[in-house]
């Protein structure tokens, strides 16, 4: 499925916004709402993913349409990563690691500014690096 890219630009501001507050409060809370974003946007896909539907709905009509599209697969990976750093974070705030939660929330938070900021999709880029070294282990067997 192809994507309109400002899309999931868009979402890593969102996230950027919710990863910041969380890290400044110490809120699990808040770490495991944005937990269940990455979770709809890697299982279900970034087209239900809130912030997704958030970007459909009220930005891209004011848009003109895009010149280009991607991939739905480099972002919905990247969204997988940032569950599994959400999640993380979300267990050691619940299980009073406080250092886990900060240290797993400040990693994600890292990736989205990344994102939002220059447009450096990290998750995006380790999904290519897989897929090519995938790509060339299966050539040699």
């Amino acid at each position: 499925m192809q994507i309109d890219p400002r899309g999931p630009r868009f979402a890593a501001v969102l996230t950027t916004l919710v990863l910041a507050a969380a890290l400044i409060s110490g809120s699990g809370i808040l770490l495991a709402l944005q937990a269940a974003v990455f979770a709809l946007g890697a299982i279900a896909g970034l087209h239900y993913s809130p912030y997704g539907l958030l970007y459909r709905r009220l930005i891209r009509p004011r848009l003109a349409p895009p010149t280009e599209t991607e991939d739905e697969r480099p972002p919905r990976f990247a969204q997988g990563v940032g569950l599994v750093f959400a999640a993380v974070g979300t267990l050691g705030y619940v299980a009073g690691v406080t250092w886990l939660g900060l240290l797993a929330t400040a990693v994600a938070l890292a990736a989205a500014f990344l994102n939002a900021a220059f447009g450096y999709c990290l998750g995006c880029e380790t999904y290519l690096l897989l897929r090519r070294a995938r790509g060339r282990l299966d050539a040699t067997t």
